[in-house]
C-alpha cells in the first residue's frame, strides 16, 4: 500500500542526503568512535566497523527510509500502513525519540558552554581532574540556560519546517562541519609533544595500523574479545546510523520519488563513515601524542570535556584557536542531530494532529521537551542518584538511566521487530519494489535480502543480551 501526504518535502537527493547525513553524524561519532578505536587495536576495528557498514548498517538505514517514502507517513502512522497488525510498533518506535531528546539538549547546552569557556576560561576548563566540568554540571542554573539555548535553535529549525528550515540548515552546516573536522584532523597530524618527541603522525600510525595483541589475554588470543569487538562495533553502527528511533523513516517521508534511494543511501554511508574515521583521526593521534590514553579509555562525555581540553592547552597557542573551532564544530554535529530527533517527534505528532498545524506542534513539542531537560539537568545535583545498569556501569544518574533505556534497550528491541515485519511479514520485496521505482537499480539486494531476514535479527537479539548484562558473565 502507497499513501501520499500533502506535507513538506526535501527539494531534491542532496537536502535529503545531507539532512539524513547530518541526523547520523552526532555526538557519539566524536567521542564514541575514537573511543572504541583506541580500545580496540585501531585499524582493527575500522575494519570491523566498515564490513559491517556495508551490510548491516545498509541494510538496516534503507529499510527505515523507504518505509518512510513508500508509506508516505511518519514512524508514528508508517507501520499501520506496512501491516495493519504492526501498529504497535509504530507507537514503539516514536517513544525513543521522544526520550532521547530529553537528554541530548542537556548535552548540546554543555557544548554551548565550552564554547564560550574556550574563549575566555581556557585554562581553567582543561581542569585535568574534571573539576571544572562537574561543577558547571552539577550547578542549578547554568547547564538549564544553556540547554535552553540549545534547544530554542533545534526548535526554531524545525518551526521553519522541512525545506526552509532542516534543509537549508544541512545544506550550510554539514559542509561547514566536514571543514571543521578535516582541517583540526589535519592540524593534529603535525602537532609535536615538545616533552617526549612524539607527533601525530605516529599517533596517526597508531590509530590506523592493526594491533592483533588487542585480542589477546596472557599472550593467547582470546574468541571473548573479539566478539565483544564485532559488538561494539555493531552498537556504534547501530546508533550512529539514526536507525530505529522514527528519524530515517519520517525523513523518508519527505523525499520525493524520483530520488534513488539505493544511490542516496550509499552517500550517507560515506559521509557518516568518513567523519566518524576523521573524528578517531583528530582525537585518537592527539590524545596519544600528549600521553592522555587512559582519558579516551574512560570514553563517555569526559573524552570531548576532560581530555580534549586538556590536549588543547598542551598545543600551546595553536590550541587557544583549535579549541573554540573544535566545540563549534561539536555543536554543529549535535544539531544536526537534534534537529532530525525532534523532527521525528514533530513529524508523528502533525500527522496524529492534522487539524493543529506543524507549527503549533513545533511549539508544543519544545516546551514538553524543555520542561523534561530540565529535570535531567536537576539529576546532577537536587534530583542525583545514583543506580547500576545491567551493562555493570555504576553511580549512574538519570540522564544515563534514559540513555539506556533509548540506545540500549528500545532501540534494538524496535530494529528487531522491523526486520520481522519487513523480512518475515510483508517480505523484502516490498522494500526493493520501491526501491527500483523509476527504473532505479538497487544493486545489493540479495546482500539486503539476506541481512534483514537472517543477519540483523541474530544481531539485534545479541545486542539486546548484551544491554541485559548476558555477556558480561560470559566474558568476566
Amino acid at each position: 500500500m502507497t499513501t501520499q501526504t500533502k506535507k513538506g518535502s526535501f527539494t531534491g537527493s542532496i537536502g535529503f542526503v545531507l539532512a539524513a547525513a547530518g541526523s547520523a553524524v552526532g555526538l557519539g561519532n566524536l567521542w564514541r568512535f575514537p573511543t572504541l578505536a583506541s580500545k580496540y587495536g585501531g585499524g582493527l576495528f575500522l575494519i570491523v566497523y566498515l564490513l559491517l557498514v556495508l551490510t548491516f548498517g545498509f541494510s538496516l538505514l534503507i529499510t527505515d527510509i523507504t518505509i518512510g517514502r513508500k508509506t508516505g507517513k511518519s514512524s508514528l502512522d508508517a507501520f499501520k500502513h506496512v501491516n495493519s497488525k504492526w501498529g504497535f510498533l509504530g507507537k514503539l518506535t516514536v517513544i525513543v525519540p521522544c526520550i532521547i531528546i530529553t537528554y541530548y539538549v542537556v548535552i548540546g547546552g554543555w557544548i554551548l558552554k565550552y564554547i564560550v569557556s574556550s574563549f575566555f576560561e581556557f585554562t581553567a576548563a582543561a581542569d585535568p581532574t574534571g573539576g571544572y566540568f562537574n561543577s558547571f554540571i552539577t550547578s542549578k542554573v547554568s547547564p538549564i540556560f544553556w540547554m535552553l539555548v540549545f534547544l530554542a535553535i533545534t526548535a526554531f529549525v524545525v518551526y521553519c519546517g522541512v525545506e526552509k528550515g532542516i534543509e537549508r540548515f544541512s545544506k550550510f552546516v554539514m559542509p561547514a562541519l566536514f571543514v571543521l573536522i578535516l582541517g583540526i584532523a589535519v592540524f593534529v597530524l603535525f602537532t609535536k609533544n615538545k616533552e617526549t618527541g612524539v607527533t601525530g603522525l605516529k599517533g596517526f600510525v597508531h590509530y590506523i595500523k592493526p594491533d592483533f595483541n588487542d585480542l589477546k589475554t596472557d599472550g593467547k588470543f582470546d574468541i571473548s574479545l573479539l566478539m565483544q569487538l564485532i559488538l561494539d562495533a555493531m552498537s556504534q553502527l547501530f546508533f550512529s546510523l539514526s536507525v530505529a528511533m522514527g528519524i530515517m523513516i519520517t525523513y523518508g517521508s519527505y523525499v520525493k520519488k524520483d530520488v534513488d534511494l539505493s544511490k542516496s543511501v550509499k552517500q550517507i554511508e560515506i559521509f557518516d563513515t568518513l567523519v566518524a574515521f576523521l573524528a578517531g583521526m583528530m582525537v585518537v593521534p592527539a590524545v596519544y601524542t600528549f600521553g592522555l590514553e587512559d582519558g579516551i579509555a574512560k570514553g563517555g562525555p569526559g573524552v570531548i570535556f576532560v581530555v580534549l581540553p586538556q590536549v588543547f592547552e598542551k598545543m600551546g597557542f595553536a590550541g587557544r584557536i583549535i579549541a573554540p573551532l573544535f566545540f563549534i564544530m561539536v555543536a554543529f554535529a549535535a544539531l544536526t542531530s537534534s534537529v532530525s530527533i525532534m523532527e521525528a517527534i514533530v513529524g508523528s505528532g502533525t500527522d496524529t494532529f492534522k487539524n493543529t498545524g506543524r507549527k503549533k506542534v513545533s511549539l508544543i513539542v519544545a516546551v514538553v521537551s524543555a520542561i523534561a531537560a530540565v529535570i535531567v539537568c536537576l539529576g546532577y545535583n537536587v534530583l542525583s542518584f545514583g543506580v547500576t545498569l545491567p551493562t555493570g556501569a555504576t553511580n549512574q544518574n538519570l540522564l544515563d538511566v534514559l540513555d539506556y533505556t533509548s540506545n540500549n534497550l528500545l532501540m534494538p528491541v524496535v530494529s528487531l521487530l522491523t526486520c520481522i515485519v519487513i523480512g518475515w511479514v510483508v517480505k523484502p520485496k516490498w522494500i526493493i519494489e520501491e526501491i527500483e521505482t523509476e527504473n532505479h537499480k538497487f544493486t545489493r539486494k540479495t546482500i539486503y535480502t539476506v541481512m534483514i531476514k537472517y543477519v540483523a535479527p541474530v544481531i539485534m537479539v545479541l545486542l539486546i543480551l548484551q544491554s541485559l548484562g548476558a555477556f558480561r558473565l560470559i566474558f568476566k
